[in-house]
């Protein structure tokens, strides 16, 4: 059994300011996806990571302080992947894998559309290129872990207020129905595989105390390819950790590393 965590951190400097380090050795993950790291590997200390056991990857944008997703593996992996091969998602550090054995584990940020018009337009070209791309991935890794910020809540059980939001960038009907149709091409939402209950989520704003009052996103997500459904043994979430506006969240997976 490995455990695996995925984690925007919005900004893994602040986060280790407020103890991140403590908090990772506690829950003693094999993987930790990381998201949002918002730094270049030289503006970090990696030698702590590595006293806590873990081979560290990074995957930065190339514009400082923006974007940015990294791996800390327990087990070094066979072959570490950086980027999708698609220049304008690369640039902004989006996607990283690393591959052990024939399980791959992959490290998402998909962008996000709150900031206008552009930018939606943008998270769905996004989205629109990485479906094929996991679907081309999975022909040659066929046992994936997809993990991180997919910036969409996939149904209304997955947000606090859906009909405020409807037509809000993260919740859109056309997001949605991409979540739908990517998980059609044979893939599962592990924390909705095996817990139904609402109230879940995963992201809070900032404002009028939101994540005291429990009014949140289920954003963040562990997908697995449908061959690892049998494999599948706890999808959690993390709510009590606050290094971020995002909480982890925890997958337990029948794989070897």
């Amino acid at each position: 059994m490995a455990k695996f965590v995925s984690y925007n951190v919005n900004g893994i400097r602040a986060a280790l300011k407020k103890d991140w380090m403590d908090w990772l050795k506690s829950v003693d993950p094999d993987v930790v996806c990381v998201q949002e790291t918002k730094a270049q590997k030289d503006q970090l200390d990696v030698a702590i990571f590595e006293e806590a056991g873990y081979k560290s990857y990074w995957h930065s944008a190339e514009k400082k302080g923006y974007s940015g997703v990294a791996i800390f593996s327990k087990t070094e992996p066979d072959h570490v992947e950086y980027g999708c091969g698609i220049e304008r998602y690369d640039a902004e550090g989006r996607v990283l894998r690393a591959d052990y054995g024939d399980f791959s584990v992959l490290s998402c940020y998909f962008p996000s559309g709150t900031t206008g018009d552009e930018r939606q337009a943008f998270k769905m070209e996004f989205l629109a290129d990485f479906i094929k791309y996991a679907n081309e991935l999975k022909k040659e890794r066929p046992k994936l872990l997809i993990s991180g910020d997919v910036n969409i809540c996939h149904t209304a059980i997955d947000i606090h207020n859906p009909d405020r939001n409807k037509d809000t960038s993260g919740f859109k009907p056309e997001e949605r129905e991409w979540v739908t149709e990517f998980l059609d091409t044979g893939f599962i939402d592990t924390f909705r595989h095996l817990n139904k209950e609402p109230h879940n989520y995963t992201w809070w704003s900032y404002r009028a105390g939101a994540r005291k009052k429990n009014l949140g996103w289920r954003i963040d997500y562990h997908f697995v390819t449908d061959n690892l459904g049998e494999k599948l043994n706890r999808s959690v979430i993390l709510s009590e950790a606050v290094h971020s506006d995002h909480c982890p969240i925890l997958l337990d997976l029948d794989v070897k590393l």
